[in-house]
């Protein structure tokens, strides 16, 4: 079976195919993009800064 129907194409999709359109789901996956680039901004800045402070020394 092809997707998203039977077909092997993209002709077959004529609109929307996210399911949670008009929920609170689009802000909840922002909220965890957000989350997560903040953490790697954290965690690559006291990568940084160990590094930095053993070059320091």
């Amino acid at each position: 079976m092809g997707f998203p129907y039977s077909v092997g194409d993209w002709s077959a999709v004529d609109g929307a195919m996210f399911m949670g359109w008009g929920t609170v789901m689009p802000m909840f996956y922002t909220l965890i993009a957000m989350i997560v680039c903040i953490a790697i901004l954290v965690v690559g800045d006291m990568i940084e800064k160990d590094h930095y402070e053993k070059l320091k020394k």
